[in-house]
């Protein structure tokens, strides 16, 4: 938080005119005399410089632009999802060409798609087969995607995380 006003009670302060041009080293008292009499605020900006620096501005209206660029750069923020898509190892070309497009459509929207075989009884013997199937799939959706985590076998599932090219 900013210091306003009487909060600065510091013996010198570097003062900067309402319209950003220097006005030199000189008393708290004088700078705040000369905010006073131009009816905006003394305001702290540079707390840690020798002497601190001061500005005479409208601190309300100051206020008001920061919280305006915080909603803004907020707003502006783009948040990616972790998608998930997932394959058996027996799964047929069909309903692989219909997992890839869906996985090529999550990728265009800028989400990271996570990719996941669940191998049941048998199916753990032959981990081979389920990274073979994620390697097919990656091959469908490679012009719109990165493998950040090649296919590895973690207990019963099989996991790749996909990224979109940039």
């Amino acid at each position: 938080m900013h210091q306003i006003n009487e909060e600065i009670v510091d013996k010198e302060v570097r003062l900067i005119g309402s319209e950003g041009e220097q006005l030199g080293i000189m008393s708290a008292k004088e700078a705040l005399n000369i905010a006073y009499d131009s009816d905006l605020d003394l305001v702290k900006i540079s707390p840690n410089a020798v002497p601190p620096v001061c500005k005479i501005m409208d601190y309300g209206k100051f206020k008001f632009e920061t919280l305006k660029k915080q909603k803004e750069a907020r707003k502006n923020q783009k948040t990616v999802e972790l998608k998930e898509v997932w394959l058996s190892m027996t799964i047929d070309v069909g309903d692989l060409n219909v997992k890839a497009k869906q996985t090529i459509k999550f990728l265009q929207a800028g989400n990271k798609v996570k990719v996941s075989i669940r191998m049941r009884g048998r199916q753990n013997a032959h981990a081979g087969l389920g990274v073979d199937v994620m390697e097919r799939f990656f091959a469908l959706v490679e012009e719109s995607a990165v493998m950040e985590k090649k296919p590895l076998q973690e207990g019963r599932n099989i996991l790749m995380i996909l990224a979109p090219k940039a």
